[in-house]
């Protein structure tokens, strides 16, 4: 499974406006694609989504460009990758569906595989945008308790 580059470059463009706005300075979206290797007419249409979502506020005319809709601290990277929607799925089964199989039904995997999503969604969720910029993501991912260990047990 993968997250496709319509995600990544999101959240890196996204990144990159926090890093360079500068007392609520806009950022022009060339600027940003010269800085990230990204063609402009993606940022555009990525842009245009983000902002429709409330992630950014455009300006206009000399010195126009984008500023963050609120601080970076408040901006999750989940909401910014589903404002370019982009579902993190990692079954193979089509939204609507029973299941992935040809008689419509889930198969043996099903289970793992839609829980991996809902873990990668609640870990996206968890980092800001001010994380990414100040780098304090390494280390974040918290590795599972063995299910034995998991249990409530009654207290004795």
């Amino acid at each position: 499974m993968r997250l496709s580059t319509k995600g990544r470059y999101a959240v890196m463009a996204m990144a990159d406006l926090a890093g360079h706005e500068e007392g609520g300075r806009a950022v022009a979206l060339a600027d940003i694609a010269r800085r990230q290797e990204i063609s402009l007419s993606y940022l555009e249409q990525l842009f245009a989504k983000l902002r429709r979502h409330g992630l950014v506020k455009s300006a206009r005319g000399p010195g126009g460009g984008y500023r963050l809709s609120r601080p970076a601290d408040e901006l999750r990277v989940g909401d910014i990758i589903l404002a370019v929607d982009e579902p993190i799925r990692a079954t193979r089964c089509v939204p609507g569906m029973k299941g992935c199989m040809t008689a419509s039904i889930r198969c043996v995997t099903h289970d793992l595989w839609e829980e991996l999503g809902q873990q990668i969604h609640v870990f996206l969720s968890s980092i800001t945008l001010a994380d990414v910029v100040g780098r304090r993501v390494l280390g974040r991912a918290q590795p599972c308790r063995p299910a034995a260990e998991r249990e409530i047990r009654p207290a004795a």
